[in-house]
């Protein structure tokens, strides 16, 4: 005859009862080394791939001749005498990229975070012509792994005189 299962103690069938069940999310030391390496890899590319200011320099010199094609191009840009003047205002502008891009270095700076740099850029406020005056821009773009991403873009009216 047989004897019925609820009889026999299970933890009796174990020759050592002392002995533990080894653990499933005590990592290997393996698996902390792979993640150090992988993040310190990760940040060296990003310290290599971090924009200098001449990188920035000349992305931001593209970004002004759109922002003052805008500006100076659109209606009530410039006054209509000037319009008949210049004919095509859009290429006069993109023509004077390497001009802008200088302008643009010298209006910024940068705060160098090691794997990105925040770049702070002020430019405007210059008088044209006794009736035109540059509208005043504030920029704050940060560089990373090559690319640049605005944060922040604002236009300051120009006080009257």
């Amino acid at each position: 005859m047989a004897t019925p299962a609820a009889s026999y103690r299970i933890y009796q069938l174990d020759a050592s009862p002392l002995r533990t069940i080894p653990s499933k999310t005590r990592q290997q030391p393996w698996v902390a080394v792979s993640v150090g390496v992988a993040f310190a890899g990760s940040a060296a590319a990003l310290a290599l791939s971090n924009p200098s200011m001449a990188d920035y320099q000349a992305y931001a010199g593209g970004q002004l001749v759109d922002l003052v094609t805008e500006e100076l191009c659109g209606q009530g840009g410039l006054p209509m005498v000037l319009r008949l003047w210049i004919r095509d205002c859009p290429d006069l502008i993109a023509s004077q990229q390497t001009t802008l891009a200088a302008i643009a270095g010298q209006m910024s700076t940068r705060m160098n975070l090691g794997v990105a740099s925040v770049f702070t850029t002020e430019v405007g406020g210059q008088k044209l012509l006794p009736s035109l005056r540059l509208p005043r821009y504030r920029v704050t773009t940060v560089g990373v792994a090559g690319q640049f991403i605005p944060l922040d873009s604002r236009s300051v009216p120009a006080e009257p005189e």
